[in-house]
């Protein structure tokens, strides 16, 4: 299969980097990112956890560094898709707080491929794209309700 064939059949491919203080993770996490590529609704392409010190140094950690509590992650080890460059490490490194660890994550929503391919084959393409954080909708919720 040519590399364009497997395009086509992409769903849509996100990123996020998920911020802890310390060294974290606590290893809550990582059974809710399993189960959700074992039911394949997300392929993960790339995981990388980077910590900032406190003088703002920027350093990409190994699973086994992160602490034992992520061992079960260690099943997505070597997981690189050579999307990420260094480069978007620095970036990733920018946006979090000293004194802190984070996961980067770019994965495949595998679950809106099937959409994603005929959204293709009628001709369209994604116009636009975003997220509304949960605060707003759970504020506009509140709005709502206060009113009703």
């Amino acid at each position: 299969m040519s590399g364009g064939e497997q395009l086509d059949e992409m769903g849509p491919i996100d990123y996020i980097l998920v911020e802890w203080p310390g060294r974290q993770p606590n290893g809550e996490v990582a059974p809710y990112l399993i189960d959700l590529v074992d039911r394949g609704l997300i392929r993960i392409l790339d995981l990388t956890f980077i910590e900032k010190t406190e003088d703002g140094t920027i350093r990409g950690l190994e699973i086994a560094d992160v602490g034992g509590e992520v061992a079960e992650l260690s099943v997505f080890e070597g997981a690189s898709s050579g999307l990420l460059s260094e480069e978007d490490l620095d970036e990733a490194g920018g946006a979090m707080e000293p004194g802190t660890s984070a996961a980067l994550l770019v994965f495949e929503n595998t679950w809106a491929a099937p959409f994603a391919m005929a959204v293709r084959r009628s001709g369209g393409q994604l116009a636009a794209s975003g997220r509304i954080p949960v605060q707003a909708v759970l504020a506009a919720l509140d709005a709502v309700e206060a009113n009703a």
